[in-house]
């Protein structure tokens, strides 16, 4: 994704349709909200800069230090940086369009009463108290009726249409070997934990992690009424299927590489591999009785998942349904499920130490289930059509640079450069928001429970994504909402996209000049291309086909020259002893790379025969270092240091900056880095990728 951060109820979806970090409507009304000359920020900022320091010494500080001190954690935060602050801000100004949308009368039924109805019933606490657990009764009595393995089954395609957790998932995606066809795809899962590996290593903290899991199992089970004997007797069984899972589960390396988890076979093959699992009935439940080909991206974990069956008793998978049930729905019941939820998965895990406010809770789901419809709303006030038209041309700058840089590249031979081109020239590019907007005519809510309309959108939204196995893989289609602070490239879409979201500042500067804004978004816009070409996008063509279009001697030239980035950020020590993982963060460290260079390069063509001064005391070439520092600026808790380390596959903000900087001999130029400086390496550890 891929400067994104992002996770949510449709996780495997976005894993792997895309690899990452605006909607259509070009309106010129309410122009108070997108004139932009009287409220945008000052792109660099003197108070944002810690002068104590020298920028030779340590970049980071020295260009975010005033951020850090002005913008201290919020309690309720893990992590807190220009990017959160930026999309914190985003989440005001659609909170503020919901409630007057929510406030007003609306004909039952259309979107607008949809989303007032959503966002209003998820703020009402008092019936939500009220109700408990109740919304849920039904749900509970299903998995008591469970008898059978085809009931087992039948509860997994209940799960997965309620965007509830099941052992392992099921989506659409584009064939791998023909990625104009959309085709179904099995994918582990199954567990409570963020991590695999958490299950299985013995250091301290996953021992620690594994210790509390338990205890919060318990706990939910005492607070569903179950007694302590039995509560703790169903947290031992949830975390023995759990492990056995977790050891069958891929890691989260070997699923960076897109060959290993394409395994295509027909139903029929797949039944005979499961006879434990009626697969026919299971797709004939979700929906789609003629599936095709599918796609089991992880055949050693449906191996041991068939075993399961015949290994575990009924009232075993009653006991896991049970847990699924209430982990999944949690947050969206009374404060007594809520509050247990936020300790263990929120205070333990990350180092907040309070709840967000329900008020932004609420807008996160509000933004999942009717994310295209809100967008809608969102960019009609809040993004100019001149915004687009200034975006589309940094991307021209960007791929002119790009390519330039290709057919430079010395170690890779004639061949593979004119495919990279023409994949180059190829990628399709969204900005801003889709041209076609999501019909939500067919989403179900209600005025009975919040929890239930939530399960009412995971099941529009998956039922959704069913229909369009088996046809043409819509082009048009956008996996982000236009006010997700974000962006990503999709390999086997061979797209980038940048959605309204993004374009603000830090990111995005309306009235800046080019160095800030080459610094800061065509950074990204150049982050978000070499992700076409860094160690997993590179295995796609320029179609979205997994295929071999590299030779191998090039092939081999490119692992040489990106292992000095694994190197280099494998030396980082994040805290005390820990260090970052430079295998796991390869792609996204190629992809800073290649966006900090290129984008150097079409900032400099930009202002080619231009007079170009300095601005409060900066050169050009300062300014775009100090933009791209900004967009990193971030204060973080010890503990969302330990588990970004281990789950993430972005580099943590800190060495985004003084992990790349160092090994680019521009920035040297920029601030006069000398060899004995600490933001200096040596020549031969300079990264020569791009």
């Amino acid at each position: 994704m891929k400067i994104n951060y992002l996770t949510n109820s449709f996780i495997i979806v976005a894993l792997i349709t895309i690899i990452a970090i605006i909607s259509g409507c070009n309106n010129s009304e309410k122009n108070n909200k997108t004139d932009m000359d009287t409220t945008e920020m000052k792109a660099i900022d003197i108070a944002d800069l810690d002068t104590s320091v020298l920028p030779a010494e340590d970049f980071y500080q020295y260009a975010t230090g005033g951020w850090q001190k002005n913008n201290p954690l919020p309690a309720e935060e893990s992590r807190f940086g220009s990017f959160d602050l930026l999309a914190k801000e985003t989440n005001i100004k659609v909170k503020e369009l919901i409630q007057d949308l929510a406030s007003s009368e609306h004909e039952k039924g259309s979107v607008e009463w949809k989303i007032g109805t959503f966002y209003n019933l998820g703020l009402d606490s008092v019936k939500i108290e009220q109700q408990g657990i109740e919304p849920l009764n039904k749900d509970f009595e299903r998995i008591k009726q469970i008898e059978t393995e085809d009931d087992i089954v039948s509860q997994i395609a209940y799960n997965q249409r309620n965007g509830i957790s099941a052992p392992f998932y099921l989506y659409g995606s584009s064939d791998k070997d023909d990625a104009s066809m959309e085709i179904a795809y099995i994918y582990q899962g199954g567990l409570g934990l963020p991590d695999r590996d958490y299950y299985v290593m013995d250091d301290s903290r996953s021992k620690e992690i594994r210790k509390e899991y338990k205890n919060h199992i318990e706990k939910m089970f005492l607070l569903l009424g179950d007694n302590e004997y039995n509560a703790k007797d169903n947290a031992d069984i949830i975390m023995k299927m759990e492990t056995q899972m977790a050891k069958s589960s891929m890691t989260r390396m070997e699923l960076r590489d897109p060959h290993k988890t394409k395994n295509k076979l027909n139903l029929k093959t797949i039944n005979e591999n499961t006879p434990n699992i009626n697969m026919a009935l299971y797709f004939e439940l979700v929906g789609l009785p003629v599936p095709g080909i599918i796609n089991l991206s992880q055949p050693e974990f449906i191996e041991t998942l068939d075993n399961m069956f015949g290994t575990y008793t009924i009232n075993n998978w009653k006991t896991y349904f049970r847990w699924k049930l209430i982990n999944s729905t949690a947050s969206y019941l009374s404060s007594d499920f809520v509050n247990a939820n936020f300790d263990f998965y929120v205070k333990f895990l990350t180092g907040a130490e309070e709840q967000k406010p329900r008020w932004r809770r609420v807008l996160n789901a509000t933004n999942k289930s009717l994310g295209e419809a809100v967008g809608q709303m969102f960019v009609k006030e809040y993004f100019p059509p001149e915004a687009k038209k200034r975006m589309d041309e940094l991307v021209i700058n960007l791929k002119l640079a790009f390519e330039e840089r290709i057919l430079n590249l010395d170690w890779m031979s004639d061949t593979t450069k004119q495919k990279a081109i023409e994949k180059l020239h190829a990628m399709n590019v969204k900005i801003g928001y889709p041209d076609k907007w999501r019909d939500y005519s067919g989403l179900e809510i209600t005025e009975n429970s919040y929890v239930e309309n939530v399960m009412a959108s995971n099941r529009f939204d998956f039922d959704y994504m069913i229909s369009k196995i088996g046809k043409k893989v819509d082009k048009e289609e956008w996996f982000m909402n236009p006010q997700t602070v974000n962006a990503y490239y999709s390999p086997n879409m061979n797209e980038i996209c940048f959605p309204a979201g993004i374009l603000q500042p830090p990111f995005f500067y309306m009235n800046a000049d080019d160095a800030v804004n080459y610094g800061a978004i065509g950074v990204v816009i150049g982050h978000e291309m070499t992700h076409g070409f860094d160690d997993q996008g590179r295995h796609y063509d320029k179609d979205g086909n997994l295929a071999q279009w590299w030779t191998d001697e090039d092939a081999e030239r490119f692992n040489e020259k990106t292992k000095v980035l694994v190197d280099r950020f494998n030396e980082i020590i994040v805290l005390d002893t820990v260090h970052a993982n430079g295998e796991l963060s390869l792609g996204e460290n190629i992809a800073d790379f290649g966006g900090l260079v290129i984008s150097y390069d079409a900032m400099q063509k930009a202002m080619d025969g231009k007079k170009v001064e300095k601005i409060d005391g900066f050169t050009p070439e300062q300014r775009f270092y100090l933009a791209y520092a900004k967009v990193w600026a971030q204060n973080i808790r010890d503990k969302e240091i330990l588990r970004r380390t281990k789950e993430d596959v972005h580099s943590l903000g800190k060495w985004r900056v003084n992990g790349q900087l160092p090994g680019l001999n521009s920035f040297h130029k920029a601030f006069n880095v000398k060899e004995d400086d600490p933001m200096y390496l040596v020549p031969e550890k300079w990264a020569t990728v791009w």
